[in-house]
C-alpha cells in the first residue's frame, strides 16, 4: 500500500478552546503553526501537529482591557507559559477505526490522549475535525482547581477543557529526480 504525507495548510486548520467554571465558560481560538497527516493507503497512520500557544485569543470577553488581562493570564505560568514554551505538540501514536491515541505535548510535558476524528479526504485535500478533552491539571496547570485549592466556591475552574480541532491538508509533492 501506498503511503502519503499530506502538509497541514495553517491558515485552513484552527482550533476552538472552550474553558468552563462554575459560573459559565469562556472560549476562543488558537493557531495551528504546522504540521504533516500520513496516510496508509486510505487511512490515516500518523502525523503530528504544532499549536502556536501565543496565539490564544478571547472571543467571549468584549471589553478590550479585560479581554487584554485575560489573555495575558492565559499566557502567564498559571497557565500555557506561552513565553518560555510558545508550541504545544501532538503527535499520532495509533489509529483504530476513528479513534486517534496520541501523545500532548504542553509546557515540556507529555501525556497519552484519545479521542474520536472524522477524517475525509477528497482527492490531494484532507479534512480532519475531533474533539480533545484535556485534563489541564496534568500539565501544571493547577490555578482555581478544585484539585489543589480548597474552598475556591464560585471562582473555581473546572480541570478539563476542550479543543476542537478542524485541519486542513494537502498532499506533499514528490520531488522530481
Amino acid at each position: 500500500m501506498e503511503t502519503k504525507n499530506f502538509e497541514i495548510v495553517s491558515a485552513q486548520s484552527n482550533i476552538n478552546w472552550t474553558g468552563r467554571k462554575v459560573t459559565g465558560a469562556h472560549n476562543g481560538t488558537i493557531a495551528v503553526k504546522e504540521g504533516t497527516l500520513t496516510f496508509t493507503g486510505d487511512k490515516i497512520t500518523g502525523g503530528k501537529f504544532v499549536i502556536d500557544t501565543t496565539s490564544i485569543k478571547i472571543l467571549d470577553v468584549t471589553d478590550p482591557a479585560t479581554n487584554a488581562q485575560f489573555a495575558g493570564h492565559l499566557a502567564s505560568a498559571d497557565f500555557f507559559s506561552s513565553e518560555k514554551f510558545p508550541e504545544a505538540i501532538f503527535e499520532i501514536i495509533s489509529v483504530n477505526g476513528n479513534h486517534i491515541e496520541g501523545n500532548l505535548t504542553i509546557k515540556g510535558i507529555t501525556h497519552s490522549i484519545g479521542f474520536d476524528a472524522v477524517v475525509n479526504t477528497n482527492g490531494d485535500t484532507v479534512n480532519a475535525s475531533g474533539r480533545i478533552v484535556v485534563d489541564r491539571t496534568k500539565y501544571e496547570m493547577r490555578f482555581r482547581s478544585g484539585n489543589f485549592f480548597k474552598d475556591l466556591g464560585d471562582t473555581l475552574i473546572y480541570n478539563d477543557f476542550e479543543l476542537d480541532v478542524n485541519i486542513t491538508a494537502i498532499a506533499e509533492v514528490s520531488a522530481i529526480a
